[in-house]
């Protein structure tokens, strides 16, 4: 299993008039890089936003360190720091 950073895209008629490219990207763990592309068309908020995919990245190593995946049972996302508390850093 691999980590992949799937950068995705859409246009929101919401926001600009929908003229304005939103881009996020989706951090999937999957065998193969079609996996994760096929595994992020699936997600309900792609659907319903009508998202393209703009590029898939293997996420393999980050600043000289291995990235290995493991299996677990936690289903825990982990800390979010948001605004102020990141700023207090």
């Amino acid at each position: 299993m691999n980590l992949y950073m799937v950068h995705v895209g859409y246009y929101d008629k919401n926001i600009g008039d929908g003229i304005y490219e939103i881009h996020l990207n989706y951090f999937v763990a999957a065998a193969s890089a079609k996996d994760a592309k096929t595994k992020t068309q699936s997600f309900e908020k792609f659907k319903e936003k009508s998202m393209h995919i703009d590029g898939i990245k293997e996420i393999s190593n980050v600043e000289g360190y291995e990235v290995i995946l493991k299996e677990s049972s936690e289903s825990d996302e982990g800390v979010i720091l948001h605004y102020d508390e990141a700023k207090e850093l």
